[in-house]
């Protein structure tokens, strides 16, 4: 494969690494040419493991023969661009990750039907915009047996180059794709939904109905304005998480860990 040194950020080719913002990255005008960034070895094998297609690579000089190594060997006849530490630092976070990042297809979103198809616990994600809640929520959801995340248009995308680094490559684990804000088409699947929310008609998180359901949906909102009153309004329960000292809330990440534990398949 063509291994090329760059002397400059600006060399063709290296755009993808250095100028273009998440936006233009993802593409939304034509999704199907859309590519996201995965950086460090251990998360662009996980990403390679997931069948995700490599476009190119950029790392330093010396991970050529290093930590890219494998990565090169496994990613077939892909450009490699490569260049001294100095200049490589120049990019945000890059000293961060080994050295070595990858650009890779972003795959055209599975329908709602598809991710949820023989699925007993899901999550939805509404309305969540922190890049490190939405990688800390994958890795949890991958960890703690979620078998699909679904995420509202105004949530981040999994695939902003942070939340793939903070969720360790578990994006690339679980299924995910987008849905509405709407929760009839999880009714229709067969789903109880169950909306993590402090209200009055709330019920605790250790119910039994909700560990008995054979398919149940947990819907997490953002820590500061929570879950929109339609949704809580149209979900089948409304759950809460005991807690002491007076504390109100937790972070979304955390109490979503918390409640994928709690709520995991028997």
């Amino acid at each position: 494969m063509p291994i090329t040194h760059i002397t400059s950020l600006d060399h063709p080719g290296v755009q993808l690494f250095a100028t273009l913002t998440e936006a233009q990255l993802r593409n939304r005008l034509e999704p199907d040419k859309g590519i996201f960034i995965a950086e460090s070895p251990k998360v662009i094998n996980v990403a390679l493991d997931a069948g995700y297609q490599p476009l190119s690579l950029l790392c330093e000089q010396r991970h050529i023969t290093g930590d890219a190594a494998g990565i090169i060997e496994r990613a077939g006849d892909i450009p490699v661009y490569t260049g001294d530490r100095q200049l490589l630092a120049a990019l945000t976070g890059y000293t961060l990750t080994r050295g070595v990042l990858c650009a890779m297809r972003r795959p055209v979103p599975p329908s709602v039907e598809q991710v949820c198809d023989g699925a007993r616990r899901v999550v939805v994600i509404d309305g969540v915009t922190d890049t490190t809640n939405i990688g800390a929520i994958f890795r949890s959801a991958a960890a703690l047996g979620i078998d699909a995340v679904l995420l509202t248009p105004d949530s981040c995308d999994p695939l902003n180059r942070r939340a793939v680094r903070v969720s360790m490559g578990s994006v690339f684990l679980v299924p995910w794709t987008w849905v509405d804000s709407s929760l009839q088409q999880l009714s229709k699947l067969g789903f109880k939904t169950a909306a993590m929310a402090l209200s009055d008609n709330s019920i605790s998180i250790d119910n039994p109905v909700l560990a008995n359901a054979p398919r149940l949906a947990i819907v997490m909102g953002t820590e500061g304005d929570g879950l929109p009153q339609t949704t809580i309004n149209h979900a089948d329960y409304v759950v809460r998480i005991p807690m002491a000292h007076n504390v109100d809330s937790l972070n979304v990440a955390a109490a979503a860990a918390v409640a994928f534990w709690e709520l995991r398949a028997k």
